[in-house]
Order: C-alpha cells, then structure tokens, then sequence
C-alpha cells in the first residue's frame, strides 16, 4: 500500500536544540561554511538554539575562540544563540580570559538574581 508525501513542514522537537559537531583543527577556510552551518540549523528547526559540541576541537587556541565568536554572532544575528557542549576546562578557561561569556550545556542558564525582599518587623522586634 502506498501514500502520498505529506504536505507542511515536518515535525520538528523545539524542545531538542539542533547539534552542530565541531571536531579536529578548524581551519580558516572551514569558518564560513560553519557560519552557514549554524544558520541553517536555526532555520530549520525554529529553535533559538544550536548545541555546538567542542569536545573534539582538540587542545584550545585563540583560533577556537575566534570560530565560537563567529559562530555566536551568527546565531544572535538569525535570532538565536548556541550553547558549548562538552568544552575542555582549557577552553572554558581561554574564554573566560578574553572576556567571552558562552553558555554550557548542562549549566543553569544565567539570570539576574533575584531582588532582595525585606519583611516588614513590627516596632520594638528585632530585626532577623
């Protein structure tokens, strides 16, 4: 028995980011088509998100930072972010140094704390 394709976009998990695998030495030329790569993934899936996994980068160097960077921009320009998977404590370190703030997966997404509330105390109590 056979059927016809369906029509419409195909269902698409938006609580599951997209991966995007980032794996040995990246080289300049590679950037551009990564670049691409995380728009895409934005589009297709509709998500704010794209999971970079740097666990198979290799030992950090500025040329990492400089691909997340392109790579963040891209995504905030196409309306999203990514979030860093796996990244080695050296590249979290790296980041940290050159003043990038990325946020890893596994890791509560960063808000701002919570506004102090003060208790009203009645005349003559002490305060706790």
């Amino acid at each position: 028995m056979s059927y016809g394709r369906p029509t419409g976009l195909q269902h698409v998990d938006d609580t599951t980011p997209a991966v995007l695998m980032l794996a040995g030495p990246v080289t300049r030329d590679e950037v551009p088509g990564l670049v691409d790569d995380v728009r895409a993934l934005l589009g297709a899936t509709g998500g704010g998100v794209v999971v970079c996994d740097v666990g198979g980068l290799g030992p950090p160097g500025i040329g990492h930072i400089d691909l997340l960077a392109r790579l963040e921009l891209a995504a905030r320009r196409a309306g999203g972010r990514i979030r860093l998977r796996d990244p080695d404590p050296a590249l979290h370190a790296l980041l940290d140094l050159v003043g990038l703030r990325f946020e890893m997966e596994g890791q509560a997404e960063q808000r701002e704390p919570a506004l102090r509330v003060e208790e009203e105390v009645e005349p003559g109590q002490p305060s706790g």
